[in-house]
């Protein structure tokens, strides 16, 4: 089934396909998947991306009887970050590079199909930042759809493994590659970019589903016609309220056109909004990571966007991080939620960023409506203002210091951030969201560096060490642990509990009707823990270390729960990829968080492992 992908051969394809009828949206056909939960269709489980099964066989009287159900070796010993899809019994797993697709029968646990595509190693891995990773697969109109690592956007018939049709989404020689997991949203599919430490101008693009045929494309930064911005239209959260942003409101905070390498790439996750036909996402770090080299907010890097499905026009945006000092890069996960707020129903955006606050906005105008720190440990800020929404930096812990590069030392969050890309769960029977976390704090020390295309543009030296503070009160008690699972109410921005974990919980979470939510931990255990006390109630250690996100579904009327394990990702790279130290900032792979993860070689090792648990028959 391996078959050569070219670039250029798009072309062909969009000819032959050009003239065929419109087809009908995918949405339906994906929505009605995603109302039964014997399926998991797309990355977060349903357009909302709230992760959340009506499954209940499994719960939390029974979990702890909970055992493995079957296996499969993925081949592959890199980083193994997203999750499996499930589509009318047919289970999709990737890998890591070379992003081998897996179409797996459950009747026989065998492979139907697989698909490797044919990249080029010494070309896509070097600008690879933080591993080799790919955070999953997209289901829509009877296709799977692969955002390879080398940029190339692929979909595969979804019975038989086929190439229908690929485009070239960016260039790898430029800094160019992609790691998220593609959204398809109507008769699109929805993709961004990564590259943000190589100086690579972010954006979110849209593809046919039947064609691969371009249909827009909207920068993070830069004039109003590339960020596809209305001057008059789109709003932002400024002054107390909701308003205009103005003409072209990003190039008005770059310096000259330091825009063009600005960052602001957009290699997270996508939710949207059919009634309200919105797409919502994050865009991550200006480059470079030092701050001196680029005076001004850096608009729109850091920030929230929501945006029309069809038209890619910008509804309104929003800032987290102006001029950004310490990587927090602001692509997690967006999901929607309504929600009461001092005594209104409120459609709202929910968002767990890196800068270690969480906030709660209205989707559909953008209004601020919460933002607070999720870990009570986090000291670059003691607050967001909720008039100006901007956060209120503690001077002694910026990266820029009169204009000067300052070595920042005790600065919390580290880069990793309070969380990093694994993705949330929300429940509605406890009406609380679970986060899966980091616990660290910082040394970071930028340096001048200039940009060439295609080489690190990076600009600063980190070293990441344990918080040493609970991760609740705040309180200096000498902790050591590095992560943390959280449960926290959107509504008022208060932790309901945190249990502490050794490393960082790096595995996206799912909660179920059930009463339970299940994660996993670097060391590699599957852990099921009650969502209304945080309990510990299961575990199991798996063969790697989990960085991958947990999803469930059933079949034949049983319900099943599975994970892809293999260590990797920022947090396991030490492992992943054979570093020792990870401070030099010139090694994009390491980028300060090896030293901190140093112990962590002594619980696990590489593999890639497709894990599959259920209960007893």
């Amino acid at each position: 089934m391996k078959k050569p992908l070219k670039s250029l051969l798009l072309a062909s394809t969009v000819a032959a396909l050009l003239s065929a009828p419109v087809v009908s949206t995918a949405n339906n056909g994906v929505e009605s998947l995603t109302k039964n939960p014997a399926n998991w269709a797309t990355w977060g489980g349903d357009y909302a991306g709230t992760r959340y099964s009506k499954l209940d066989q499994i719960n939390t009287k029974n979990v702890k009887t909970m055992q493995p159900a079957w296996s499969f070796s993925t081949g592959v010993l890199r980083g193994h970050e997203g999750g499996p899809l499930v589509v009318n019994d047919v289970i999709y797993i990737h890998t890591p590079f070379p992003n081998t697709v897996y179409a797996l029968d459950q009747a026989t646990q065998s492979v139907i199909w697989e698909y490797t595509p044919n990249m080029d190693a010494d070309v896509t891995i070097p600008v690879m930042c933080c591993d080799t990773v790919n955070r999953g697969l997209a289901y829509g109109d009877g296709k799977i759809f692969l955002q390879q690592s080398d940029t190339v956007l692929t979909a595969l018939d979804a019975k038989t493994g086929q190439r229908i049709w690929s485009v070239q989404n960016g260039d790898p020689k430029l800094g160019m590659t992609n790691t998220q997991a593609p959204l398809v949203v109507k008769d699109k599919v929805i993709t961004g970019i990564s590259g943000g430490e190589f100086g690579v101008r972010g954006f979110l693009a849209a593809y046919n589903i039947r064609t691969g045929q371009l249909e827009w494309k909207g920068y993070s930064m830069g004039p109003d016609g590339d960020t596809l911005i209305d001057p008059r239209k789109t709003t932002t959260w400024k002054d107390g309220r909701v308003q205009p942003v103005g003409k072209n409101s990003s190039l008005s905070t770059w310096e000259g056109d330091q825009w063009k390498i600005g960052g602001g790439t957009t290699w997270g996750w996508f939710s949207y909004d059919s009634d309200l036909d919105l797409i919502y996402y994050g865009s991550g770090n200006p480059s470079t990571w030092n701050p001196v080299q680029r005076p001004g907010d850096n608009k729109w890097s850091m920030s929230l966007w929501a945006r029309d499905a069809d038209t890619g026009e910008v509804k309104w945006v929003y800032q987290m991080t102006p001029h950004d000092e310490w990587d927090y890069d602001g692509i997690n996960e967006v999901p929607l939620v309504d929600q009461k707020i001092k005594g209104k129903m409120r459609k709202t955006v929910v968002h767990f960023d890196r800068n270690g606050f969480g906030y709660t906005l209205d989707r559909v105008t953008g209004e601020l409506l919460v933002a607070e720190k999720f870990d009570a440990s986090v000291n670059w800020a003691t607050h967001v203002d909720m008039y100006s929404g901007r956060p209120q930096v503690v001077s002694k812990y910026s990266t820029e210091q009169n204009g000067e590069d300052e070595n920042t030392v005790g600065v919390c969050p580290a880069a990793l951030g309070s969380k990093n890309q694994q993705p949330v769960s929300y429940s509605p029977q406890t009406k609380l969201f679970y986060i899966s976390g980091n616990h660290l704090c910082m040394e970071y020390e930028p340096f001048e560096v200039s940009y060439t295309a295609g080489q690190p543009y990076v600009g600063a030296t980190l070293t990441m060490m344990p918080a040493g503070a609970d991760a609740i009160t705040g309180k200096k008690d000498g902790t050591t642990n590095l992560g943390q699972f959280t449960a926290w109410d959107a509504t008022t921005g208060k932790i309901k509990w945190s249990n502490k974990e050794q490393f960082s919980v790096w595995s996206g979470s799912v909660a179920t009707a059930g009463g339970v939510v299940f994660y996993g931990t670097l060391e590699g255990y599957l852990k099921a823990v009650n969502a209304e006390t945080g309990e510990e109630l299961y575990k199991f250690k798996t063969p790697s270390g989990i960085i991958g996100n947990v999803n469930t579904w059933s079949y034949k009327g049983k319900q099943y729960v599975g994970v892809l394990s293999g260590i990797g990702g920022w947090a396991g790279i030490g492992i992943a990829a054979g570093i020792d130290d990870g401070t030099d900032a010139s090694n994009t792979e390491g980028l300060g968080a090896v030293g901190a993860y140093r112990s962590l070689s002594a619980f696990t090792k590489l593999g890639g492992t497709f894990t599959v648990f259920a209960l007893p028959n």
